[in-house]
This record gives C-alpha cells, sequence and structure tokens, in this order.
C-alpha cells in the first residue's frame, strides 16, 4: 500500500499534507472550544483517510478545494464573531 507521499507528484502531496495539518489544527482549535475535541479531530482524520488512496488529481483537487472552504468558511466565522461584522453577502 503506497503512502501519499509516494502515490502522488511531491508538489501536490506536500500540498494535501500542508491541508490536513491546518485542518486538525482548526479542527483542534474547534474542538477545545465546544468541550469535544477528540471527536472534531476524529471527523477530520476519517474523512482524510475516506480518500487517501485516491489518484485521480482532479479529484484530489476537488477534495482539497472542499477542505480549504471549510478553512475558510470557519476563519470567516470566528472573524464574524469577533469583530461582530459580517463578511458574506447577505445581509
Amino acid at each position: 500500500m503506497p503512502s501519499i507521499q509516494t502515490a502522488l507528484p511531491p508538489e501536490l502531496a506536500d500540498n494535501v499534507i500542508r491541508l490536513y495539518r491546518e485542518c486538525l489544527r482548526r479542527a483542534r482549535y474547534i474542538g477545545h472550544q465546544q468541550h469535544n475535541t477528540p471527536l472534531v479531530v476524529d471527523m477530520v482524520r476519517k474523512q482524510f483517510r475516506k480518500h487517501m488512496h485516491e489518484t485521480d488529481p482532479d479529484k484530489i483537487q476537488k477534495l482539497k478545494d472542499d477542505a480549504a472552504r471549510g478553512l475558510i468558511n470557519h476563519i470567516l466565522f470566528e472573524s464574524e464573531k469577533i469583530t461582530g461584522r459580517k463578511f458574506s453577502g447577505a445581509n
């Protein structure tokens, strides 16, 4: 069973690994605030494990985009909570 490091081109593997780490970091942050860190971290790990053998570059890109979108949404949510200002288009 090849690892993600050997199955993908180096630049794509590095991006996925960085994205995975950032998702875990954010999951720990969310989990700490909601007092359910193991559950939130486990949810992130399961999603990455579910697709760890994917080799289609287009599908990998879609999965990466989805994960990045989730991170951005959470960052915007936190920013709105801190500043009280809405960043979304719905006012």
